[in-house]
């Protein structure tokens, strides 16, 4: 196992769709196995195969706070549905952040409730209903996915200190990356 570099804003793998995964093999083993201890290195509670270079639709968590799930788990061509979302502007309590976008953080609402239906890595079925953070951490994960950052989806004033941010530490374009451990960087 390996902790993997994670790519920053602005690389292409982050911002278009991922391919489904069609190999249930060592290889897919292997990159999850990398996944988690990337994670744990981050530290995070979630990683997208997106964020580290991979175009195919695969994301892992690694969550204690919740007993709806295995703490550690991995998401292989997910699908999601989520729960209306509460109107109103985010709260001080709903401020996330992403090992894409290091060290920065957003508030920005999210659905309460979550329905994850995925395989597993040997390609067996598996279904989550997920409530709070928990339901927050599979929405961030599964919107990487679909090319999306969380920032993608961020309104007034967070999505103009969001620009901000990436202006000021110059992400936005192909080639940038840090490695969890080694790059004094936090997620």
């Amino acid at each position: 196992m390996s902790v993997l570099p994670i790519v920053i804003c602005g690389e292409p793998v982050l911002h278009r769709p991922a391919a489904p995964v069609t190999e249930f093999d060592a290889e897919l083993r292997a990159l999850v196995d990398d996944m988690y201890e990337t994670t744990v290195a981050a530290p995070g509670v979630g990683l997208a195969a997106p964020q580290v270079g991979v175009g195919k639709r695969l994301f892992v968590w690694m969550y204690e706070e919740q007993d709806e799930a295995p703490v550690q788990g991995a998401a292989v061509n997910p699908e999601l549905w989520i729960a209306p979302l509460e109107p109103g502007l985010p709260g001080e309590d709903e401020v996330e952040g992403c090992l894409s976008l290091p060290g920065e953080r957003f508030a920005l609402r999210r659905s309460s409730h979550a329905l994850l239906r995925a395989q597993d890595v040997d390609g067996k079925p598996f279904e989550v209903r997920a409530s709070g953070w928990f339901a927050r951490i599979l929405q961030h994960e599964f919107d990487h996915l679909s090319g999306l950052l969380y920032v993608d989806r961020l309104v007034h004033p967070e999505n103009r200190a969001a620009q901000k941010a990436q202006r000021k530490n110059g992400w936005g374009g192909p080639g940038l990356s840090w490695l969890p451990g080694v790059d004094d960087l936090e997620g």
